[in-house]
């Protein structure tokens, strides 16, 4: 074999894609860790409802399996498919989001219809509308930006757009999505280029709207009433044996684990003193059986995979390929709402609301939807390899 035979080999196997490594560790590490603490947080519960202590990891599992061959599917297909697909796909959201309002069809859990019955699993709607819509918005910010950045009425459009999802999610009802929704829409248009002033009127709209929807019921009164509570005494009676319960033994649970935590398999927060300690709450769990520095090091985890999801989008935007950028910043951005969200409300600095922790908390929908984003962003990065790749062999050329 001649040197320059080796030298035309080496090159080729540096030319190979084998993803944005940042990206897959963090998520492989996030997916291990998650299964572990998920277990650990499950164990009593699925011991005693089902006389199985691992069968939320089993089921787990098997989600996660299918997320990876998801995944796969999702990583396969062309980006400017998915763009061609965006109308479809915002169609599917809203008809999910309708199925789910649908007497008997449907699913009913404390008090809120997010789920529908597929057999294997229950779908939560919510989690692949949101990805569904953003999709659809990078394709609409892509196609209209000097309209959308150059005049009210552009401005107002993808407004429109989210306005028949948002009201669905409300009924169901879930104000958690409606938040990570219009956190990740909002950051993308901010990121598009939309004026600063219209940005913060954009906000104060939506600050006055969520004013108005939590004064409109009164379960969401009670709740940001024993939030504001807790802020000054998170023990007073009104909390604990209110509808702060839940944050009262969170904190109970941080509290135990002081720095370095009571040991795995070792907390006590999880024998049914902390509700969904498996799904919500699973952070509770790991500072009270690790410890806070470690539940800081996860931290770091989900800053250096965010990080990395944004570094993706900027790379695709200063090329000029801005569909596959502005779909990475919302993916990026929904996972930084879920991510603020869960933690704000296991540590008490935002009102008790269910949305899980990617990656860790039990959940099929949530599991798979997010392994599903990570193979869109490394599709992004693919594409973006692939055609720096062929411009450097155009201009050897």
């Amino acid at each position: 074999m001649t040197v320059l035979t080796q030298q035309a080999m080496w090159r080729d196997r540096q030319n190979i894609y084998f993803g944005d490594r940042g990206l897959i560790v963090c998520t492989l590490l996030l997916l291990g860790f998650g299964l572990v603490m998920m277990t650990s947080a499950s164990i009593e519960i699925a011991s005693s409802d089902f006389g199985d202590p691992f069968y939320y990891l089993k089921k787990q599992i098997v989600f996660t399996c299918m997320g990876g061959l998801a995944g796969l599917v999702v990583f396969c297909i062309p980006m400017r498919l998915y763009r061609e697909w965006s109308m479809p796909l915002m169609f599917v959201a809203i008809g999910l989001l309708i199925l789910v309002l649908i007497p008997g069809v449907g699913r009913e859990v404390n008090g809120s219809i997010r789920w529908l019955d597929l057999g294997f699993m229950t779908l939560q709607a919510s989690e692949p509308a949101k990805l569904f819509v953003v999709i659809f918005i990078a394709a609409y910010l892509s196609r209209n930006h000097e309209f959308v950045t150059g005049s009210w009425k552009g401005f107002a459009m993808p407004l429109l757009f989210i306005a028949l999802p948002v009201v669905l999610l409300l009924r169901e009802p879930d104000f958690g999505a409606v938040v990570v929704l219009m956190l990740a829409v909002f950051g993308m248009m901010f990121l598009a280029g939309v004026k600063l002033y219209q940005f913060v009127l954009l906000i104060a709209g939506a600050g006055a709207a969520a004013a108005a929807l939590i004064f409109s019921s009164s379960y969401r009164i009670a709740r940001v009433q024993s939030f504001i509570t807790a802020l000054s005494d998170p023990f007073h009676e009104d909390v604990v044996f209110g509808s702060g319960y839940q944050l009262a033994q969170a904190l109970i649970a941080f509290g135990r684990g002081e720095w370095l935590g009571v040991g795995l398999g070792n907390s006590i927060q999880k024998l049914y003193f902390l509700p969904e300690a498996h799904t919500d709450f699973v952070l509770a769990i790991i500072a009270e059986e690790l410890g806070v520095i470690f539940v800081f090091i996860l931290l770091a985890l989900f800053m250096v995979f965010v990080w990395r999801a944004m570094m993706i989008a900027r790379h695709n935007e200063q090329k000029g390929d801005f569909f596959p950028a502005y779909l990475a910043y919302g993916i990026a951005l929904i996972f930084v709402g879920q991510i603020v969200i869960n933690i704000g409300v296991n540590i008490g600095l935002l009102p008790t609301k269910g949305l899980t922790l990617p990656f860790l908390s039990a959940g099929g929908s949530s599991l798979i939807t997010c392994m599903v984003m990570v193979a869109l962003l490394l599709r992004i990065d693919y594409e973006n390899h692939a055609r720096e790749n062929n411009l450097k062999r155009v201009i050897k050329r």
